[in-house]
């Protein structure tokens, strides 16, 4: 009778330890599998000039619309590969912001306040064309109804720091939309032709790319809408 208590105790010893062993190894199955269903880490979240760029447009009604992050090494990569990153159409729908100065411009003009006669504009052109500054210049000439003498408009690239403190957007982050300053905009022709009617341009980061409905930017932004580039 008392061997059988004994045997009795040891099966029931060795049945508590499997029992213990089940439950950690049921432990760590449940770690891992909440390990495993955790948060994104930070980098995919959205961030903060995303998030205000996002309101910015919103508040305008500009709905469509959409984000994407990039690899650091975006901009040595061909058009063909960073039209694939972006699922863009084309190559042509690439498109990108740059700000220029009027370095003849009267000495009364000084900043962005008079749309038609600015110091500065941003110009919005394909990665594939090739800008054509005097068409700009033919084209403020006539805004101005031939009453500024044509030699006091001369479009220049302005100085990358001079884009920095104006649009508040480093190099190859530039983008119209929440600029610091409200630089007049000129939107190239050919963006407007573009079958579908959505492309591509900077999004305020280096990393951060945004597409937009070329109506909703037209509607919000008001751009001029000049042909000043060539294929």
């Amino acid at each position: 009778m008392e061997k059988a208590v004994e045997e009795l105790e040891r099966v029931q010893t060795q049945i508590l330890h499997r029992i213990s062993k089940l439950e950690l190894s049921f432990s760590s199955h449940d770690l891992s599998a909440s390990s495993l269903l955790a948060p994104l880490p930070f980098s995919h979240a959205v961030c903060d000039t995303q998030a205000r760029l996002s309101s910015i447009l919103r508040t305008n009604g500009v709905n469509d619309f959409s984000f994407k992050k990039v690899p650091s090494d975006y901009y040595d990569w061909p058009l063909e590969s960073r039209r694939d990153a972006l699922a863009a159409p084309t190559i042509q729908h690439l498109c990108k912001s740059i700000v220029l100065v009027n370095t003849k411009a009267q000495t009364n003009v000084i900043d962005c306040s008079d749309r038609n006669n600015s110091k500065y504009y941003v110009v919005v052109v394909q990665y594939t064309a090739r800008f054509n500054a005097e068409t700009v210049k033919n084209f403020l000439y006539l805004l101005n109804n031939g009453k500024i003498a044509k030699k006091k408009f001369n479009m220049r690239l302005a100085p990358e720091e001079t884009s920095v403190e104006l649009t508040g957007y480093e190099h190859n982050a530039v983008t119209c939309i929440g600029m610091k300053t409200e630089i007049p905009v000129i939107l190239d022709e050919a963006i407007v032709k573009l079958h579908p009617d959505f492309f591509w341009l900077g999004g305020g980061e280096v990393d951060l790319k945004l597409g937009i409905r070329t109506s909703e930017f037209i509607d919000y932004v008001k751009p001029f809408i000049v042909n000043c580039s060539s294929s």
